[in-house]
């Protein structure tokens, strides 16, 4: 049997929160929609097409490089009342809080196991699943004022998808609990400068910077690559008992009264009034 007939069938159209096309020399260009204005679902719809994206780029033969990216003046948030509201009618739901960290475990991981390199191009405000994303990709372009936030502690949520595995590695552990613990945002050239993005250029050129890289990575030696970026996220692999167990603990809070009182209070748009923690 011709090795062409053993490759998987990828059927590209089933994404419908991701816009996808196809560059010169490989590089495959992943837009992210915004769940603002969309279907009721997109949020969750998103997620699940962001865990599986990975492996069908990995497995398309004529594919080498991927560039991520977001519209306008966001790469990928949940704000909005429509994601906040499809958020709030699903918290305490068993079986989608199981669901949702399989798909953030999925991410992940594919991230780090795609043997193909990744580029994100953070055009604007990035938050939560966005921030996973764009922060495990191994090359990532940020616009100087773009916004990025770990937004989990403020939906009373512990940090998981990605922040426990990769910061303390970019920026030291120091400036990961600074900014993880204290839940505070910084924009991409402070990213830039203590090491959590690879670098940050004006908005209007961070998708050409990013696709500047990623063609010049298509035309590099494949093999070597490859091979290359596997060696180095044995460093992420490391970690990965600490990521775990963070993603545990997220679901944890999941059923817990810190959500529900960190989204009502974002949609009344007031502060969140958190009641005095169980004994840990």
């Amino acid at each position: 049997m011709p090795i062409e007939d053993l490759r998987p069938s990828i059927d590209w159209g089933k994404y419908q929160t991701l816009t996808l096309e196809r560059r010169a020399d490989g590089v495959l260009l992943i837009t992210v929609a915004e769940p603002e204005g969309q279907p009721a679902g997109t949020l969750v719809r998103r997620h699940t097409e962001i865990s599986s994206i990975w492996r069908d780029f990995g497995d398309d033969p004529e594919l080498r490089v991927a560039v991520i990216t977001g519209r306008g003046d966001k790469f990928w948030t949940v704000e909005g009342t429509d994601g906040l509201d499809e958020m709030l009618a699903n918290t305490g739901n068993y079986d989608l809080t199981v669901n949702l960290i399989r798909e953030g475990l999925v991410n992940a991981h594919s991230i780090v196991n795609c043997d193909k390199p990744i580029v994100s191009a953070i055009n604007g405000e990035a938050m939560g699943s966005g921030l996973a994303t764009a922060l495990l990709a191994d090359i990532s372009v940020a616009a100087t004022d773009a916004r990025l936030i770990d937004g989990h502690l403020l939906q009373g949520i512990a940090a998981g998808d990605h922040s426990v595995m990769i910061w303390p590695l970019l920026c030291g552990l120091a400036k990961a609990k600074l900014y993880l613990l204290a839940s505070q945002d910084l924009t991409g050239e402070v990213a830039e400068r203590i090491g959590l993005v690879s670098v940050a250029v004006p908005p209007g050129d961070v998708l050409d910077t990013a696709l500047g890289i990623a063609h010049r990575m298509a035309a590099g030696p494949q093999h070597a690559v490859r091979w290359t970026k596997r060696s180095l996220n044995h460093w992420l692999r490391t970690a990965t008992p600490a990521f775990e167990a963070s993603l545990g603990f997220e679901a944890l809070s999941f059923f817990g009264p810190d959500l529900v009182e960190a989204l009502k209070a974002q949609v009344e748009n007031r502060s969140p009034r958190f009641g005095a923690p169980l004994a840990w």
